[in-house]
């Protein structure tokens, strides 16, 4: 039987042998004939890189990009072309978007983290001395960045590594909000912009109108812009030699001390925190002792190499080059994004580093089960080292327990963080309303600002006197005929307009300045849904100005709960809490006893519901009798009611949390 068995297997296999080589050749589709015909051999991927092929790249050959550019506009699809082109991963080999690691970046489809590649190209140039030309190789480091509003503190990191960059604008939907600001951030950061028309292969796209578009917005040449299609390939074969030729070499001393830019940094559950560095002074190598200019630590580096595009050991990195390095740092506080670290036992002077972050929203973060304190702690813990940009104090709520008030940079940044809490560490967690930081002022002329609105019950024994909240100026980029329904969308949320153009025959530019208050939560929805997704909003942070703010409290059964306080504009305050009384009652579990949900500004109460008690009939065992009899039954039950409700407590759903977030965000 096993004989016969393998007499089958080995008919079989003589078959599919005979069927492929009768198979006729496999057509190349166009995507793959352009890339194919791209790539030179010597782009191929390889197996490592060893330190001293790194020291064959002096600083005048190395080039260090980002790619920036609105959300969904092609900025990672460019960059695993990119990839491809040069050799650093194979086509076909591994997951589109492939530097979107993060699986929240793979639900959403944005880019959250950016994340650093080192490609190696070579590129022919003339030289002086003949009339021949020579191909050398260039170090190219490439940094993918965020689209989203809520991240461009990731981007303003990774532009402080960079030379030059590259402005991805998509050629049928055009200049956008954000595409806007990453300009700028790139233009104050004396970077070479090299602007980028991709999807060029959609049937809607127009290049000319584009380029017109950059011209009137940012003065570049419509010449310099480079035509391509990402999805195709088509055009690919100018990026990388535009980016040797256009972008200048990183600047840096070679004999000095060696001095780097902390720009990143992750936790590993093996090797600790990994740290992104940019060299701009001397070369690093393993074995050497270096320091914190702002702990003042010293540590001895374990491990050092590029990203190519995953972690690839040198032993050495070199003046302007950008890579990891890992030091044995065991504590989330200790790797400082912006800090300088030197060779130990130097003077140096520390590099510019970055602008603090500015947190505009706060939410306390609580665990769904009061038992799970610690394992939330740890994880919010290890989270902040991959995220630098949230900032976490302890809390306790009367409510909720024991828990965290947490600062973000915008809504879309809570959510990507409470994501990851659940989908990295399974952590079960109870959001509260998300707020914006407030100024008061009281009688005796002390001001305090105010992240969580149930610490103002706290000053009872002051009268305030004067309340300032912060605010935006938004871009609001929309078709024409959407204009009038936007105008009295940001009249609605107490918007003051300050510019109206138009940036060309159908697209008209809107500058509001904005309560941060009125914004944080459904603006955004609210604007695509009226314009039907057709707009583009981008917010920059602005002064606080004076405004007329209450403070509403939440009671039940007349105890205030504090995690469902909020600071509210006094116009709408009656309006929000009737709508938060109605949502709670629909939430909240009958009790045997009676509820009563009340919304109130100080001793005032705007709104009230009444949940009813579940009440069980204690006449039925009554057949007739004297009424005298039912009536003391009546009164003893009505007794044992008041009792519970003393000593009763009220168990608030966490999704009585999802649905007050909802309400009191824009009403």
């Amino acid at each position: 039987m096993a004989g016969a068995a393998a007499l089958r297997r080995a008919a079989r296999r003589a078959v599919r042998t005979l069927a492929n080589s009768s198979a006729p050749p496999r057509t190349i589709s166009l995507p793959e004939r352009l890339l194919s015909s791209q790539a030179s051999p010597e782009h191929r991927p390889r197996p490592g890189v060893s330190g001293s092929e790194l020291g064959q790249y002096p600083p005048e050959r190395i080039r260090n990009f980002s790619i920036i550019a609105h959300v969904d506009h092609g900025k990672s699809t460019l960059a695993d072309r990119l990839l491809e082109l040069t050799g650093t991963i194979q086509k076909g080999h591994g997951q589109p978007q492939y530097l979107d690691k993060l699986q929240v970046e793979r639900e959403r489809g944005i880019t959250v983290k950016a994340q650093t590649a080192t490609m190696f190209y070579k590129h022919a140039v003339e030289t002086s001395d003949s009339l021949g030309t020579d191909t050398p190789s260039y170090l190219l480091n490439l940094i993918d960045t965020p689209g989203h509003v809520d991240f461009s503190y990731e981007v303003s990191r990774s532009l402080a590594a960079c030379q030059g960059a590259l402005l991805v604008v998509d050629a049928a939907q055009g200049v956008q909000a954000q595409t806007i600001a990453n300009f700028y951030l790139a233009f104050e950061s004396n970077l070479s912009i090299i602007p980028v028309i991709n999807k060029i292969d959609q049937p809607t796209a127009d290049p000319d109108n584009v380029k017109a578009q950059l011209k009137r917005l940012f003065d570049i040449d419509p010449s310099e812009a480079l035509l391509t299609s990402a999805k195709t390939g088509q055009g690919l074969s100018q990026v990388l030699p535009a980016v040797i030729e256009r972008i200048p070499c990183p600047p840096g001393s070679c004999d000095s001390p060696v001095r780097m830019l902390l720009l990143d940094s992750y936790y590993d559950e093996y090797k600790g925190v990994i740290c992104h560095v940019a060299i701009v002074d001397g070369a690093m190598r393993k074995g050497d002792k270096i320091s914190s200019a702002a702990t003042g630590r010293t540590y001895e580096v374990f491990d050092v190499g590029i990203m190519h595009p995953e972690l690839t050991p040198t032993g050495v990195l070199y003046t302007g080059q950008v890579g990891y390095v890992i030091t044995g740092m065991r504590s989330t506080k200790e790797a400082r994004i912006g800090d300088t670290l030197h060779q130990a036992k130097s003077i140096v002077e520390p590099l510019p580093g970055f602008k603090p972050v500015r947190h505009m929203v706060f939410s306390g973060v609580y665990p769904a089960d009061g038992s799970d304190f610690e394992a939330l702690s740890h994880a919010i813990e290890k989270l902040t080292c991959n995220d630098a940009s949230v900032s976490v104090t302890k809390e306790t709520s009367t409510a909720l327990g024991m828990g965290f008030r947490c600062g973000f940079l915008g809504l879309l940044h809570m959510d990507v963080f409470h994501q990851r809490l659940e989908q990295e560490y399974g952590a079960q967690v109870i959001s509260t309303i998300p707020t914006v930081p407030y100024i008061f002022e009281y009688g005796d002329e002390s001001k305090v600002q105010i992240e969580n609105p149930a610490a103002l019950s706290l000053n009872t024994g002051k009268r305030v006197t004067a309340c300032w909240e912060p605010t935006v100026i938004a871009t609001i980029i929309i078709p024409s005929e959407y204009v009038g329904p936007v105008i009295m969308l940001c009249s609605e949320r107490r918007g003051e307009q300050q510019e109206y153009t138009f940036i060309d025959a159908h697209r008209a530019l809107l500058k509001y300045r904005l309560p941060l208050r009125e914004i944080i939560v459904d603006f955004y929805n609210e604007l695509k849904s009226i314009t039907s997704g057709y707009a583009t909003f981008d917010y920059e942070d602005s002064e606080y100005q004076k405004s007329d703010l209450v403070k509403m409290d939440i009671l039940l059964n007349g105890q205030p709960v504090d995690a469902m306080a909020t600071i509210i504009h006094n116009q709408k305050a009656q309006k929000v809490g009737r709508e938060l009384v109605d949502k709670l009652k629909k939430f909240i579990e009958r009790q045997m006893f009676e509820i009563t949900i009340q919304a109130a500004i100080g001793s005032k109460v705007i709104a009230r519901e009444t949940l009813s008690a579940m009440r069980k009939n204690v006449l039925a065992k009554c057949y007739g009798g004297d009424i005298t009899r039912k009536k003391k039954l009546l009164e003893k039950q009505k007794e044992g009611k008041k009792r519970m409700k003393r000593v009763g407590s009220v168990d608030i759903p966490q999704e009585a949390f999802h649905e007050l977030l909802k309400v009191s965000s824009s009403k």
